[in-house]
């Protein structure tokens, strides 16, 4: 019995799926497994973000500075100065948080990373690198969808795949329903008042008997009583920023640490358009940079134990332009910055070939973009996710592994 057929019986049945909008988003279990195994979360961050400002190439002198003069990170040991990784680049200074998890080998960062597509629409960006498809328009899958799909036979928990936020991301897309989760404490069937006293009444009845949807039925209603458990224990939510992503990823945390046999979470981090003002001790980037790594770092602490057995990989649709505009922000480029964290990540590196800023290296006067975001997550896929079928994951595309990951053990 499937979600479709359920809906249907829920209609003869006399319930109105119009009555519950929630229904189709929040409902599509199967009976399965509740257990603990290792966790990747994506994080997407959208808008764009500024890898220049992220992650400073301070090397590379007046290439840098001369064409960012109010967004440039300062050099390490200067006043607001970045902290530095390798002699070649350095962390924002509000990327703080961060720098302990990079120097105790668990945080890696890839520079000059992105889609070999050169739009600069971030509709388009974001799509080709959620279908795992550059270029490509016709793709009805997302990557994580087909990840899924194939290795469907490993578990039938109702939590396998959840998306967190008001829109299941598109990477997420393919025939392996995720779960759509904006907070655990709201997660219930959405209707007017006193209507959900009789959905419980539709639910026991279809959990009572040895019929058809006995199984289904029961996974619903476990499920609930699942997240109701979880929405009354406590959480470290206090430590995370109150925006999207740290309310996400505390979301994430809560359901990892309850062992209900999540694999694949998805949570956005907003903002990152900074046309204006973007600033390096102050404005909205800075701001927006310290948020995320307070939000990754309380995340991790979150887990404590549990983060043994969790992959966090962070992604951008481009970067932007070398040169600020006139208005000290920064414009639509394309070589960016993807982020590795936690379990099996070699750490305390920073990956990629470096193209270089001087003219002639540049894409159009962006970062050129030497590391295709396929190479990282067809590694990651094979080696974390233990999917020896990366070439169905991203089809038409193989991947160049960099040596990022350790192999997943079990």
């Amino acid at each position: 019995m499937n979600r479709r057929s359920l809906l249907k019986t829920l209609g003869v049945l006399g319930v109105s799926h119009t009555l519950f909008p929630g229904l189709h988003a929040q409902l599509a279990f199967a009976e399965g497994d509740r257990e603990r195994r290792d966790a990747l979360v994506v994080v997407f961050q959208r808008g764009g973000a500024d890898g220049l400002g992220l992650v400073a190439p301070y090397a590379e002198g007046g290439r840098y500075y001369d064409r960012r003069p109010t967004t440039a990170v300062p050099e390490p040991g200067r006043k607001n100065g970045g902290l530095d990784l390798d002699d070649r680049f350095a962390l924002h200074p509000e990327l703080a948080p961060l720098f302990d998890l990079y120097r105790e080998g668990r945080l890696a960062v890839v520079h000059a990373a992105g889609s070999p597509d050169e739009t600069r629409s971030h509709f388009d960006a974001q799509q080709y690198m959620e279908f795992g498809t550059p270029g490509v328009k016709s793709a009805r899958s997302g990557w994580l969808g087909r990840h899924l799909a194939l290795t469907a036979r490993r578990s039938g928990s109702p939590f396998r795949a959840v998306g967190l936020g008001d829109v299941v991301a598109d990477s997420l897309l393919g025939p392996v329903t995720p779960l759509a989760l904006r907070s655990i404490a709201e997660f219930h069937l959405q209707g007017r008042d006193g209507e959900w006293p009789r959905m419980q009444a539709v639910l026991r009845r279809l959990y009572a008997g040895s019929g058809p949807l006995e199984p289904v039925a029961r996974s619903v209603w476990s499920s609930l009583e699942t997240l109701a458990d979880l929405a009354r224990s406590p959480g470290g939510e206090k430590a995370y920023p109150d925006d999207v992503l740290g309310r996400g990823l505390a979301q994430v945390a809560r359901l990892i640490k309850a062992g209900v046999g999540l694999e694949v979470a998805t949570v956005d981090s907003d903002g990152w358009d900074t046309h204006e003002e973007q600033g390096v001790q102050n404005g909205r980037f800075a701001a927006n940079a310290a948020a995320f790594a307070r939000a990754l770092a309380a995340f991790w602490a979150d887990l404590g134990d549990d983060a043994r057995g969790v992959t966090v990989v962070v992604m951008s649709e481009f970067g932007r332009r070398v040169e600020e505009n006139a208005s000290a922000g920064t414009d639509h480029g394309h070589g960016g910055v993807m982020w590795l964290l936690g379990a099996g990540v070699r750490g305390g590196r920073v990956y990629g070939r470096w193209p270089g800023l001087a003219r002639e290296q540049l894409a159009d006067g962006d970062l050129a973009v030497t590391t295709d975001f396929r190479d990282v997550l067809g590694e990651l896929v094979t080696m974390r996710l233990g999917n020896p079928e990366v070439a169905q994951v991203f089809p038409g595309y193989r991947p160049r592994p960099l040596g990022i990951f350790e192999e997943v053990q079990g």
